[in-house]
């Protein structure tokens, strides 16, 4: 077996695309990250480093996203779940906890109920079990709409307001900014793409009473875009499973309040 390459930035070659990743630290059991839309691998770099001395972490630009050029295809949550497979089989792994935020929550939830066998634990973040309203997808269709008449720089700025805690808006703007960046960077295309997979994402909420393999589950308290109760009711659904909500945090838990993030992530890989 050809020994891979570890590090920032790697490509590999799956399911007709070209994935960037991260792959550093040993484990037997790696962990991997699933950025939430519309951002890149960038948003895990603090997890990372963190706990690279103590466990194999890997991160990776989903299909489309960051250095993970895709401009042709279709995008879904089931495309993206085949994807994580396929690149699990392409590093040799037959098991993983997997951590992933809002639409990286889908995505493990969407991959959990078609490839149980291949998950070892679930972090699920800022997330939710639940598809689109009606009404809310009908909300991301006018928004797609509205990008293609005016391109994405009041999406962009909307959506950067809508996933801060208002705290962290004024009190860590460098951080603010610098996920506004990871958003501009991203064509409009690719955001209607994500778009269109979140509007048609299927629901996973009859999974949850089948999920049997340790689960954590963290919310930023203050989360407009995928609410606390939402992660309540998975907590409820999802036996055994523990939440820890983070407080004076919005709907990017991991960035604004990383210090207590880790420890939550600490703690359940202990």
């Amino acid at each position: 077996m050809e020994k891979l390459a570890k590090g920032y930035n790697l490509i590999s070659r799956i399911n007709n695309f070209n994935l960037s990743y991260d792959d550093l630290g040993e484990g037997s059991v790696p962990l991997i990250f699933l950025h939430g839309f519309p951002f890149s691998k960038q948003m895990w770099k603090e997890q990372l480093e963190f706990l690279k001395s103590s466990h194999r972490v890997i991160a990776c630009d989903l299909r489309g996203f960051g250095n993970s050029i895709d401009e042709e295809s279709v995008l879904s949550i089931d495309l993206f779940g085949d994807d994580l497979i396929q690149f699990m089989d392409y590093l040799n792994i037959d098991k993983a906890i997997v951590c992933g935020l809002s639409m990286g929550g889908y995505i493990a939830l969407n991959a959990y109920k078609r490839y149980s066998d291949r998950f070892e634990a679930l972090i699920l973040c800022d997330t939710q079990c639940i598809a689109d309203t009606p009404e809310g997808k009908a909300k991301r269709y006018k928004l797609i709409d509205e990008i293609a008449l005016k391109g994405t720089e009041d999406f962009s700025k909307g959506f950067v307001n809508n996933v801060f805690f208002k705290d962290s808006l004024t009190e860590k703007k460098e951080i603010v900014e610098e996920l506004r960046n990871v958003i501009s960077s991203n064509s409009m295309h690719i955001i209607s793409m994500g778009l269109r997979a979140l509007a048609e994402r299927s629901e996973s909420c009859t999974i949850l009473s089948q999920v049997n393999i340790p689960t954590l589950i963290i919310c930023g308290r203050e989360d407009q875009v995928t609410p606390l109760a939402q992660s309540e009711f998975m907590n409820k659904n999802i036996e055994g499973s523990i939440l820890r909500i983070i407080n004076h945090a919005g709907h990017v838990s991991n960035l604004e309040q990383a210090h207590e993030f880790n420890k939550h992530l600490h703690e359940f890989l202990k």
